[in-house]
C-alpha cells in the first residue's frame, strides 16, 4: 500500500505541476521554490489528493468572492460562478482558465446543469437578479424566470424579500426554485416558467426549512426525489416531485449547503469547514478537508495566506465529474476553488 500510495501522490505531483498553474489568490508554500505536493483526504473508496495551485487565471484578473456553484458539463469543463463582473469562470480539467461567461449575470448562487436533446443548459439561480435562468454553455439566456405576480401574494414585503440560492429540473423538465435567503420557500415552475405551486416555509418541523439553501434531483432509488439542504436546521430533506415530504434523511450535518452525486454516493458542501460523503443510505462514510480552526469555518473573510492545502474554511458549491473527481468552491471574499483527484485505496 505505501507503494501505491507514494505512485499516486508523484502521478499528482507531476499532473499538478505540468498541466496546473499557480493561482495568483492561492497561499504560496513556505518554499516557493519548490511545488507543493499534493494532500491526501478522506478515506477508503473516498480517498482523495489535492491538486496544488489549481485554476489559473490570468494576472490582473480578479475572482472575486465564490458565493455560488460548481457545475460540469459532458465534456468536462468545470463552470464556476462568483459574485464579480466576470460572471461564471469555465475552467478546463488541467485548472486552466477557458473562459468567462454569463457577466451580465453576476452574483448566480446554485446552478444545475441538463442536457436537452443533445445541447446542454445552465439552469440557475440568480440571486443578485432574484430570477430563475436557463443559459446556454456560453451564458446566453434562453429563460428567465423572475418574481412576478405569481408569487408575489406570498411576499407582502415585496420582491426584496425573495432570494433565489438553488435550482433544480425533474425530468419531465419542471423547475424548482428555492429562495433560501427568503421565505424558505420553494417554488415550482413548468420547463416554460409558468407558474406550478409552491411548498415548505420556514420552521424547525419536518417538511419545513430553516434556510432551504440547496435542491438537485436524486435518482439514485430510481424514483426521482428532490433532495433539499435545510441548512440551518443541519439536515437534509426528500420531497417528491409533486412537493409532498418524504423523509429527512440525514441530520447532524455542518451547515449543508449543496450535494452532487456520483453513482451512490452523495458529497455534501458543509459550511463549517468540511465535505461530507454519503452513501446509498444517506449516512456520512468519509469527510473531506475537515477544518480543525472552528474560527475558520463558515469564515468568508479568511484571507489566502491562512489558507491551507487540504483543508476548507467554508464549502458552498460542489461537483463531481464524470471520473468522480470533486470540485469544491469555498464561500471566500478573495475567491478559491479546490480540485481533489479521486484515489485508488490499496491493500492494507
Amino acid at each position: 500500500m505505501q507503494k501505491l500510495f507514494l505512485t499516486i501522490l508523484v502521478s499528482c505531483a507531476l499532473a499538478a505541476s505540468v498541466c496546473a498553474h499557480p493561482d495568483a489568490n492561492a497561499p504560496k508554500p513556505a518554499d516557493d521554490t519548490k511545488p507543493a505536493l499534493p494532500v491526501v483526504t478522506g478515506t477508503g473508496e473516498n480517498t482523495f489528493a489535492t491538486v496544488p495551485g489549481w485554476g489559473h487565471i490570468p494576472d490582473k484578473v480578479v475572482i472575486g468572492p465564490t458565493h455560488g456553484g460548481v457545475v460540469v458539463d459532458k465534456k468536462g469543463s468545470i463552470y464556476i460562478s462568483t459574485d464579480s463582473a466576470n460572471g461564471i469562470f469555465v475552467f478546463a480539467p488541467d485548472g486552466s482558465l477557458e473562459k468567462n461567461i454569463a457577466k451580465e449575470f453576476p452574483g448566480i448562487h446554485g446552478m444545475m446543469i441538463r442536457e436537452e436533446n443533445g445541447e446542454e443548459f445552465i439552469y440557475a439561480a440568480h440571486l443578485k437578479g432574484k430570477q430563475g435562468l436557463k443559459l446556454k454553455l456560453d451564458g446566453t439566456p434562453v429563460l428567465k424566470i423572475p418574481f412576478g405576480d405569481d408569487i408575489a401574494p406570498l411576499y407582502p414585503e415585496g420582491a426584496n424579500a425573495y432570494n433565489p440560492t438553488a435550482i433544480a429540473v425533474a425530468p419531465n423538465g419542471d423547475i424548482f426554485i428555492a429562495d433560501g435567503y427568503g421565505k424558505s420557500l420553494i417554488h415550482k415552475y413548468d420547463s416554460t416558467g409558468k407558474y406550478i405551486k409552491t411548498f415548505g416555509g420556514k420552521g424547525k418541523e419536518e417538511g419545513k426549512f430553516e434556510t432551504s439553501h440547496g435542491i438537485a434531483l436524486d435518482t439514485r432509488s430510481g424514483k426521482p426525489l428532490l433532495l433539499i439542504c435545510d441548512r440551518a436546521n443541519r439536515r437534509l430533506q426528500h420531497f417528491d416531485l409533486d412537493g409532498n415530504f418524504v423523509a429527512v434523511i440525514t441530520t447532524g450535518l455542518r451547515l449543508p449547503c449543496a450535494v452532487s452525486f456520483h453513482g451512490d454516493n452523495v458529497a455534501v458542501a458543509e459550511l463549517e469547514g468540511r465535505v461530507a460523503i454519503l452513501d446509498k443510505s444517506n449516512n456520512v462514510v468519509a469527510t473531506l478537508g475537515d477544518n480543525p480552526d472552528k474560527s475558520q469555518r463558515a469564515n468568508f473573510g479568511v484571507p489566502p495566506d491562512a489558507w491551507k492545502q487540504g483543508v476548507f474554511t467554508a464549502p458552498h458549491g460542489i461537483s463531481y465529474d464524470a471520473a468522480g473527481n470533486l470540485y469544491v468552491q469555498d464561500w471566500n471574499k478573495t475567491g478559491r476553488a479546490t480540485k481533489l483527484v479521486k484515489s485508488v485505496a490499496g491493500d492494507q
